[in-house]
């Protein structure tokens, strides 16, 4: 098949927006007031989970989702006051908040509304290991929802640094420099669920999906894609399909197209996953329990935002 290039906002290049503050949002004083306030108002039963009172945060909220559907597609919210908060009362301001982006997803087998990322001694070598649940590097992916939010309740002693890349700008190098390459990625590839050994862990899509709107939905995960080798039914990479991961891999490494941040406590991070790819350094942690990283992930859909009208 013949690919082309995508336009529009959700191509950028990290060397370029490095040192704009243009992807931040920085609560003040009173926003962070109201977030405590909406926290304990849920937590008394004054208020219910799902309506997360936010006068003046809400607005801010919706122009996070409009950059997330429309923007570039991702956004650092700082200020969200853990400090002040319960490990509970953090949960219910993660919830709070990120239902003013979008709505709720599920994760896991147990179905709940976040997920606790810290280290719990997985072996990440091991099949079935989910990535936060571990301290090693995570190779640049996608989650498998519309938009994925991370709150920082505490960072690790050193490392953890989140990288992101813009999956547009990657596309549309392929598109430029190897469009044999980047056709492939519109082809079936095998990826592994990692909920066990059977056939129905392992299941076949493209990594690129064409969107309403000349747009593309890129979602790679590399080592699922490389863990789905050991289904006794999934066939070998072929060579392409090798070259096209190691240039991916050039690529989403590049200087030019990541763009690091290192989540502070307080920091709150909204991404979109078709066309925001996302990685992790290495980290090592602090040997207190209580002071060991500790993340809080939601997956939310989005649908986007109408337009507003004069």
């Amino acid at each position: 098949m013949t690919v082309t290039q995508v336009l529009g906002p959700g191509e950028w290049l990290g060397a370029e927006i490095r040192d704009s503050d243009a992807w931040r949002v920085r609560l003040d004083e009173g926003h962070r007031r109201e977030v405590l306030q909406a926290v304990r108002a849920v937590e008394a039963g004054e208020t219910p989970p799902d309506d997360f009172p936010s006068p003046t945060l809400g607005p801010v909220l919706r122009r996070v989702r409009e950059e997330l559907a429309n923007g570039r597609g991702f956004v650092l919210v700082q200020g969200v006051p853990t400090g002040a908060m319960t490990e509970r009362q953090c949960e219910l301001a993660a919830l709070g908040l990120a239902g003013h982006v979008g709505g709720i997803v599920p994760q896991g087998p147990d179905r709940a509304p976040l997920m606790h990322v810290r280290d719990t001694g997985a072996d990440p070598a091991q099949a079935r290991t989910k990535s936060y649940q571990h301290s090693g590097r995570l190779g640049y992916h996608s989650d498998p929802t519309d938009v994925v939010a991370l709150l920082c309740v505490r960072p690790a002693k050193s490392g953890g640094l989140s990288a992101i890349v813009s999956s547009v700008a990657v596309h549309n190098e392929l598109v430029r420099t190897r469009p044999d390459l980047a056709a492939l990625l519109y082809e079936p590839w095998w990826h592994d669920r990692r909920t066990g050994d059977g056939p129905d862990s392992f299941y076949t899509k493209p990594i690129c999906v064409p969107r309403d709107g000349d747009g593309v939905s890129f979602s790679y995960g590399p080592d699922y894609l490389r863990s789905a080798q050991r289904g006794a039914h999934v066939p070998p990479f072929t060579p392409a399909q090798e070259e096209a991961m190691d240039l991916l891999d050039r690529l989403t490494n590049d200087a030019r197209f990541a763009l690091t941040m290192d989540l502070r406590e307080g920091d709150m991070q909204f991404l979109n996953n078709h066309v925001v790819l996302h990685g992790r350094t290495a980290y090592e942690d602090h040997p207190e329990p209580e002071r060991r990283r500790h993340l809080l992930r939601l997956w939310l859909t989005i649908d986007p935002p109408p337009l507003e009208t004069a």
